[in-house]
C-alpha cells in the first residue's frame, strides 16, 4: 500500500471529515435489513485463517522474482483448486518504477461462473522489497504478515467456507500481484498497484460487471481500526455505508464511522479504470493520519497478528456475501 496516498488528501480531509467524532453517524448510512438465513452460516475459523497467513510468511517475503514469490503463487493456486474453484493465472511483463521487469502473477479463482450476479473479493499477495519506513535496515525485506498475507488468508478461509454454505451468487477471488513495489517519493505516477492496473485493463471475463468489489488490506493486526477509507467514499459511498452499517449491527465497533483520507490501493484502479465500484477495508488510524504502526517496517511479522481481527473481517464479508445472495443488503 502506498505511503504517498496518505498525504495526498490528508489536509483537506482533516478539515471536512477526518476529525469527525466516531460517534457521529453519517446521515446517509444505510439501514441493514433484517435477515435470517435458511441455514446458519458456517463460523469463520480464526485458526484456519491464521494457518493460511503463517504459510505465506513461512515462504519468506513474497518479493517478485524470488523463489518465495513463485512458491507462494503455486501454493495459493493449489489451495483454491482444492476448493473446487476455477483457477486461472493472469500474466504479463511489468516494469517497476526502478526499471526492473517482472512476470506478473495475478491469481483468479471463480465460484459459480454460471451466475450473472457476482461479487468481487480481492487482496494483494506480494511483499514490498524493502522496509523503507523503518529506522534501521530499511533496504532489507520484511515478512509482510499483515500487509499482504492477512487479506489473502481471510479470502482463502472464505473460499473454504462457501463450499459448505453454497451462496447463490457468483464470487470472483482475485489475488493481485505487484501492488507494493511502488515509488514512495511519488515521482513516478501510477507506480503502485501494477497487478490491479493490469487486470483492470484486461478483465478476465469480457464485460465483467459485478455488483461491487471489496478489497482487504492489513486486516489482521492487533488493535485494528477500520475507518471509511477516502477513495472508497469517493467512488462507492453507498457500498461503504451499508457494509459498515452491517459490521456495526454485528457489534464490530472497530468499523468506525470516521472518514479517512483517499489512499492509493488496488481499489483505486478497479474504480477508475474498470469502472467497478470497489471499497477498501484497511487498517488506518485517522488520528495519526497513517496506516498501522508497522506499515513497511520489520515489525510487520507474526507477532502483530491477531486472529480474532481476521475472524471479525471474515465474518462481515461472509455476511455480505450471503445477504447479497438473498438480496437482503
Amino acid at each position: 500500500m502506498s505511503f504517498r496516498g496518505i498525504l495526498m488528501f490528508a489536509s483537506v480531509l482533516m478539515i471536512i471529515s477526518g476529525c469527525t467524532p466516531e460517534t457521529n453517524k453519517s446521515s446517509t448510512e444505510n439501514k441493514v435489513e433484517e435477515y435470517q438465513p435458511a441455514v446458519p452460516l458456517p463460523e469463520f475459523n480464526a485458526d484456519s485463517a491464521f494457518t493460511f497467513l503463517k504459510q505465506q510468511v513461512d515462504f519468506g517475503p513474497r518479493i517478485p522474482g524470488t523463489k518465495a514469490h513463485s512458491q507462494c503463487a503455486d501454493w495459493m493456486k493449489s489451495i483454491m483448486l482444492s476448493y473446487g474453484l476455477e483457477v486461472t493465472e493472469q500474466n504479463g511483463m511489468m516494469k517497476t518504477y526502478d526499471g526492473k521487469s517482472f512476470n506478473l502473477r495475478n491469481i483468479i479463482s471463480v465460484y459459480r461462473p454460471d451466475l450473472k450476479r457476482r461479487l468481487l473479493l480481492c487482496a494483494h499477495w506480494d511483499t514490498r522489497p524493502f522496509a523503507d519506513r523503518d529506522e534501521s535496515n530499511n533496504d532489507k525485506p520484511f515478512a509482510g504478515a499483515n500487509d499482504g498475507a492477512s487479506g489473502i488468508a481471510v479470502l482463502m478461509e472464505i473460499a473454504r467456507l462457501i463450499q459448505e454454505s453454497k451462496p447463490d451468487i457468483g464470487i470472483d477471488f482475485i489475488f493481485f500481484d505487484l501492488e507494493d513495489y511502488g515509488d514512495a517519493d511519488g515521482k513516478v505516477p501510477d507506480s503502485w498497484c501494477l497487478g490491479s492496473q493490469f487486470w483492470s485493463k484486461n478483465l478476465h471475463v469480457a464485460g465483467y460487471s459485478p455488483v461491487y468489489g471489496i478489497l482487504l488490506d492489513m486486516v489482521g493486526g492487533k488493535d485494528a481500526i477500520f475507518p471509511k477509507e477516502g477513495t472508497s467514499m469517493r467512488y462507492a459511498p453507498g457500498v461503504v455505508n451499508k457494509v459498515w452499517s452491517l459490521a456495526r449491527s454485528l457489534g464490530y465497533t472497530m468499523f468506525v464511522n470516521n472518514v479517512g483520507p483517499e489512499t492509493t490501493d488496488d481499489h483505486l484502479y478497479i474504480n477508475k479504470i474498470a469502472g467497478i465500484p470497489c471499497i477498501d477495508i484497511v487498517h488506518y488510524e485517522v488520528a495519526k493520519m497513517d496506516y498501522m504502526s508497522c506499515h513497511h517496517r520489520h515489525c510487520d511479522n507474526l507477532s502483530i497478528i491477531d486472529p480474532v481481527v481476521m475472524k471479525i473481517v471474515g465474518h462481515v464479508v461472509m455476511e455480505v456475501i450471503h445477504r447479497e445472495a438473498a438480496m437482503k443488503l
